[in-house]
């Protein structure tokens, strides 16, 4: 577990994350990170929940699709 202190930014609140943490999450300065609501709580991650949900449609409409876009792809 990491404790981290919320601190004024300018006329905003933030949290400073640990070298640590930004290495675990693959992430670096400017990269952008998602505040999720989840059953247990908030989670934080790298990941675009609404590109996983884009990206979920496109899995189906491939599958379904799969021979017609295997016969394009020649």
């Amino acid at each position: 577990m990491v404790k981290l202190k919320v601190r004024a930014v300018g006329t905003s609140a933030g949290v400073i994350l640990p070298k640590e943490a930004l290495a675990h999450l693959g992430v670096h300065e400017g990269d952008d990170l998602y505040l999720v609501e989840t059953q247990d709580g908030y989670q934080i991650t790298p990941f675009d929940p609404e590109f996983e949900k884009q990206l979920e449609s496109a899995r189906k409409g491939m599958d379904a699709y799969k021979n017609t876009l295997r016969e394009l792809a020649k």
